[in-house]
């Protein structure tokens, strides 16, 4: 799930802007797919209904990362602040849906988009590196991948040639928001439970994949190749801390210093070129 969301956070911070509402997204996006497969229509078959509830899901998503690109591309506000404003607010809203408590006993047909496979893989992971796939070509290949990474290093300069970047950046922000939909709904189906809390701290766990794979928190410069690899070193990390039986509060520790150094390696990369 975090390097699903990954693949968002890689594009939004490849435009020297920061999403920290992944977390919340997630768990909202989960939270309306479940509650919705809770109350299937008798008219309706299941498997349509599915359909609705999936839909929705990351339609809630989508809808959150647009709300996150208006009020920063539109109304000048930076994202930091509009996505710490959208986490709280998605959490809250989570609360308020769920009451506080699990929406559980989702369906083996939803239940199958995290357990089941395709020939020898899950489908989690099938999902993960087809996503992978696409969104390599797509900034790799596609001319508004380009974009992407012009408006990182020199929005100035891409405004000036004719490019509409407030159009790019919302559109990205509401993929990013349609990621984190897909890594809730993942979430709640390994779990056939959407669980309140859910997501907590993935934003963070996103941030330090997208660092460790090198992409600059500058903004023109990333792979998100590279972020995939940092989404498996940050997974390595924690796995080995709890085989290690490390406690959960240094695992934290350990992904805050990752972003740390990895500033501040950037921070002397920049200087370097600089001079």
């Amino acid at each position: 799930m975090i390097a699903v969301i990954s693949i968002g956070a890689t594009a939004v911070i490849l435009m020297a802007e920061i999403d920290l509402s992944v977390g919340s997204v997630a768990a909202l996006a989960g939270a309306i797919t479940a509650g919705l497969l809770h109350g299937i229509p008798t008219s309706w078959p299941a498997e349509l209904w599915l359909g609705v509830a999936l839909a929705a899901g990351l339609g809630v998503g989508t809808l959150a990362g647009v709300i996150n690109g208006f009020f920063t591309v539109y109304l000048s506000i930076p994202s930091f602040i509009v996505t710490l404003a959208t986490l709280s607010i998605g959490r809250g809203l989570v609360l308020l849906y769920t009451g506080g408590r699990p929406i559980s006993n989702l369906g083996e047909s939803f239940a199958q988009i995290s357990w089941g496979h395709l020939g020898p893989l899950p489908v989690p992971v099938v999902i993960m590196l087809g996503l992978y796939l696409l969104a390599w070509l797509f900034l790799r290949e596609t001319q508004l991948g380009r974009y992407i990474y012009a408006i990182g290093t020199n929005k100035r300069a891409v405004e000036l040639a004719g490019i509409n970047v407030r159009t790019i950046k919302l559109a990205i922000f509401a993929l990013g928001g349609a990621f984190s939909g897909l890594a809730g709904i993942m979430l709640t189906s390994r779990l056939d439970s959407a669980q309140p809390t859910a997501g907590t701290g993935w934003e963070l766990d996103a941030i330090a994949a997208v660092v460790l794979g090198g992409t600059s928190l500058y903004g023109g410069r990333g792979s998100v190749a590279k972020t995939l690899v940092g989404a498996f070193i940050l997974q390595i990390i924690s796995n080995g801390m709890n085989l290690l039986n490390i406690q959960a509060y240094w695992q934290q520790i350990a992904k805050g210093s990752i972003i740390l150094l990895a500033l501040l390696f950037e921070r002397q990369l920049r200087g370097r070129e600089g001079g």
